[in-house]
């Protein structure tokens, strides 16, 4: 049993076995971080996932149903009666797979998870169904776990947008360290709520720091105190002190790694933190392995064939699409409703980039005479390459076709072409390509250019050029199918949220 003898003067404090005296001052803090911590709850989170995906599956159900009836009401619902056991089978995998609270995970290897349990369910379904016999119950598990597929993400990543931001959402973190990589990462933790951990207080080996607090997270004690909050049921830790050595952060890790299950420590790789890397076994010696997934070129060849199979769905959409538009183009300004720019393309390739025309014709001089007379807007335009209020644009159907993000659809003739692929770094001018160091437009000239990418589904325009950097990056390195499909069906609520669309 774990005592806290509160109440003992520094010069009075003892360690005795199974216990930890804390001094009153590092008592009342930690009670204060531990008050805050009854908000996040790992339970309330995972009660709500358990729900979405409950319902989720049972709208992918009743939509079985009703596609498989054709107007047969009875014959086409009546399968589902004798097989709603699986709602109910589905949330089970889910949690054996790990997915109940699915807080710190990666988004795409959440729905890489997804997508392998909810699969392996229901063709073990039709593998029963198949066994006893029948043909529209077949049709019905196949059509319900097709709709599965894409309503349990959707109504996870719908779940998370409205709650992710709530007190109660997520699971409570003690950060071990109180300086510049703990700085780090409570800030990346608070920008990002959905990743769902949140730091509640941090522990420092300097005393000194006590009192104090590293972005609004308080420090609440010394390394010793931890274990306050392991007895409180506090899961989650986070060492982040990267000055630690070898012979200090192995005894740290044993002794805290029993009372925090989750224990994940942080490695002071500063400008390789974004890259995304794996773990090898050297013999007993911990290695990183950097990967480079774009760079392989059957990786290469496996997206140029999901790029062939987006292509006809993505013409038979967009081509309408583009036909209206033009015309509400040509309405308030005369001439093509088409313009073409040079761009770089894979293998420093220049190529012709077509985009609607959502510019007045004397683009460049408006721009020109708008940074001259607004210094505030010059700076704005040096670090983002974007205006928030842009004078170029055509008025209404100008800024609706950027900020949803119609006016790249043309773009789908370069995916034809084979100089742009539908997920990938976007193709920037060479203005915004000079803004970037000579590496880091080295890695972007090895794959091809993208409609849409990793950076606009999550900073969009609102990220600066270091943002660009970082996630580009870390899209070429960590390449995979997942994510083309994470960024695809990310990219419709990007567009209509309209962040950072200029």
């Amino acid at each position: 049993m774990l005592t806290c003898i509160v109440g003992a003067k520094s010069s009075d404090a003892l360690m005795l076995p199974g216990h930890v005296v804390l001094s009153d001052q590092h008592a009342a803090l930690c009670e204060q971080a531990l008050l805050g911590a009854r908000a996040p709850h790992r339970s309330w989170t995972a009660g709500m996932q358990v729900a979405s995906d409950l319902v989720s599956l049972l709208v992918a159900a009743l939509a079985a149903g009703a596609v498989a009836s054709t107007g047969l009401i009875a014959s086409g619902w009546a399968p589902l009666v004798s097989h709603d056991i699986l709602i109910f089978l589905v949330p089970i995998a889910y949690a054996f797979a790990g997915l109940y609270p699915a807080v710190g995970m990666n988004p795409v290897d959440e729905l890489k998870r997804l997508t392998v349990v909810t699969s392996a369910v229901f063709v073990a379904s039709l593998a029963s169904v198949a066994m006893v016999g029948g043909i529209m119950p077949s049709w019905v598990l196949f059509l319900a776990g097709i709709f599965a597929l894409a309503t349990v993400p959707i109504g996870r990543a719908a779940t998370r947008e409205l709650f992710a931001r709530k007190a109660w959402w997520g699971v409570p973190v003690v950060v071990f360290g109180a300086g510049r990589t703990a700085a780090l990462v409570v800030e990346r933790l608070q920008a990002r709520p959905g990743i769902g951990m949140k730091p509640i207080a941090c522990l420092d080996d300097d005393p000194a720091k006590v009192g104090t607090s590293v972005r609004g997270v308080p420090v609440t004690g010394t390394l010793e105190d931890a274990r306050l909050y392991q007895r409180r049921g506090v899961r989650h830790a986070l060492v982040a002190m990267p000055g630690l050595e070898p012979h200090e952060l192995v005894p740290l890790i044993r002794r805290h790694g029993h009372g925090f299950p989750a224990l994940v420590v942080v490695p002071n790789l500063f400008g390789v933190a974004t890259v995304g890397v794996s773990t090898r076994d050297l013999g007993g010696v911990l290695g990183l392995f950097v990967k480079h997934n774009l760079l392989s070129r059957s990786n290469r060849l496996a997206k140029r064939c999901l790029d062939c199979l987006i292509l006809l769905p993505g013409l038979l959409i967009g081509l309408p699409v583009i036909g209206i538009a033009a015309l509400a183009v040509m309405a308030v300004s005369r001439g093509n409703p088409f313009y073409a720019q040079e761009r770089e393309g894979k293998d420093g390739r220049m190529f012709r980039l077509w985009k609607l025309r959502t510019m007045h014709h004397d683009a460049d001089a408006l721009l020109e005479r708008h940074l001259d007379a607004n210094p505030e807007a010059r700076a704005e335009w040096e670090r983002y390459y974007k205006l928030s209020h842009d004078p170029r644009i055509l008025p209404v159907i100008g800024r609706l076709l950027r900020t949803t993000s119609l006016d790249e659809l043309p773009q789908i003739i370069n995916v034809v072409r084979g100089e742009m692929s539908f997920v990938g770094p976007r193709p920037f001018p060479r203005y915004h390509l000079d803004a970037f160091p000579l590496e880091f437009r080295e890695l972007r000239r090895a794959v091809r250019p993208g409609i849409t990418g990793l950076w606009q589904v999550s900073s969009r325009s609102n990220g600066d050029v270091r943002v660009q950097e970082e996630t580009d990056t870390f899209y070429i390195r960590n390449w995979s199918v997942w994510v083309d499909l994470y960024v695809l069906a990310r990219t419709p609520w990007a567009v209509l949220r309209g962040d950072g669309a200029r």
